[in-house]
């Protein structure tokens, strides 16, 4: 069977039929004809759009914050808190939360997920261990990658364990090195650990970059440097990128040509930096993002994602790309279109996923959403929509509204 779809608006507007075959896109034309082998979709009244990604997710903490409240509202805080219930993490818990969050992101139209799993001395590999399981489970639902994200060390011995269970992590069947080298006493120490790892086992790399207001720091200058040192080119992200977004222009534009030069991708992620970023700022506190405007325009990779689910470090966040396509939107004052392609095309292109287009040839990853524009359809979190993967329908949902008027009040001109 083939898959037809047809009556879909695509994003330049134009209102076509769609052949999928397997997991391509056979035929694009305004009129396809129905064959015999045509399994048949009416999607009238819906745009179909790439299916967005999540480049940045935290499966191991999702769906947590009720068992431990940030108190402070910052990274700090919300570190404190998850290390106060990580003990605590049964391998079937942390399996059962991460297989219900990646399921909230399906059902909103994300059909793959880059989760880190937090590896040290406080968790041991356990969430690898979990977060892999779940992966596997996954497979042909969900294209899930799991990062091994190597702690900083609090200490000397924390700091002498790591190497090792970092490389644990990575028999364990990690998929990308991870880290956050912002957060150890010697930055320079902590990024040349995950990249040496990264390149000794040729998976690419995906760090935690400056995640602070500091405008001094120079974490993502250092790793577009390193990567362009050891030649390094198996995929690099740099997740966060906070204090870029604070830094002089001509500094801000300077360090965005050399991301891009790089090839490093950026990962932007609105929804936990505006919630964890600034609170010490009583008046006029910065917007806690990335630079966006400069990365884009130095020619840089710039995907976007939501990044923590109603965990300490996020409480709000709801598995949905509508949600942080919006806030680049309003907050990082991109056009719609530029924020989908964050959280579409640019999020895959971080993963080394291939991007999809209503195009004759192209993978066949998609997700229709039932709205009049593509402002009305990142606008409206509620709106009825219908996930594809290849010639299968992952997921649906349909919204029902109902009106009712009061007896006996009613509108009249006179």
């Amino acid at each position: 069977m083939t898959l037809l779809l047809q009556s879909v608006t695509d994003v330049d507007g134009r209102r076509v039929d769609v052949r999928i075959e397997g997991t391509t896109v056979a035929a694009v034309a305004p009129d396809l004809p129905v064959r015999p082998d045509d399994e048949v979709l009416d999607l009238a009244g819906h745009l179909l759009l790439p299916a967005p990604a999540e480049p940045h997710a935290h499966l191991d903490k999702a769906l947590t914050s009720h068992r431990a409240p940030n108190l402070t509202g910052d990274l700090d805080g919300a570190i404190t808190a998850i290390r106060q219930i990580a003990a605590g993490f049964t391998h079937e818990d942390l399996v059962e939360r991460a297989t219900r969050a990646a399921h909230e992101y399906l059902a909103n139209g994300i059909t793959a997920i880059r989760t880190h799993a937090d590896v040290g001395v406080h968790a041991g590999t356990r969430h690898m261990r979990a977060l892999v399981e779940v992966r596997d489970a996954l497979a042909g639902l969900v294209d899930v990658q799991v990062v091994a994200l190597l702690s900083a060390p609090r200490s000397a011995e924390e700091a002498g364990a790591t190497p090792r269970l970092l490389a644990e992590a990575i028999e364990l069947g990690a998929d990308v090195i991870g880290g956050v080298p912002h957060l150890w006493p010697d930055r320079d120490a902590g990024l040349a650990l995950s990249l040496e790892a990264a390149v000794r086992s040729g998976l690419p790399l995906d760090l935690h970059t400056d995640e602070t207001l500091d405008p001094t720091a120079q974490g993502l200058r250092s790793l577009a440097r390193a990567v362009v040192g050891s030649g390094f080119d198996r995929g690099v992200t740099a997740s966060h990128c906070v204090s870029l977004g604070v830094h002089p222009l001509e500094v801000a534009r300077a360090t965005a040509e050399e991301v891009a030069r790089a090839g490093v991708g950026v990962v932007t992620l609105p929804q936990t930096n505006l919630y964890l970023q600034g609170r010490g700022i009583p008046v006029g506190p910065p917007r806690g993002l990335t630079a966006v405007r400069a990365l884009l325009d130095a020619g840089a990779t710039l995907g976007a994602g939501g990044d923590n689910l109603r965990d300490p470090f996020n409480p709000m966040g709801r598995a949905d790309a509508c949600e942080a396509a919006s806030l680049l939107v309003t907050a990082g004052h991109l056009s719609t279109r530029a924020a989908w392609h964050a959280v579409s095309a640019g999020a895959r292109a971080c993963m080394g996923l291939p991007v999809p287009e209503v195009a004759e040839g192209s993978v066949a990853e998609f997700v229709a959403i039932e709205a009049e524009s593509l402002d009305a359809a990142v606008a409206g979190a509620g709106t009825a929509r219908v996930v594809l993967s290849g010639d299968r329908v992952l997921a649906s949902s349909r919204v029902v509204r109902s009106v009712r008027e009061r007896v006996g009040v009613g509108v009249s001109n006179s």
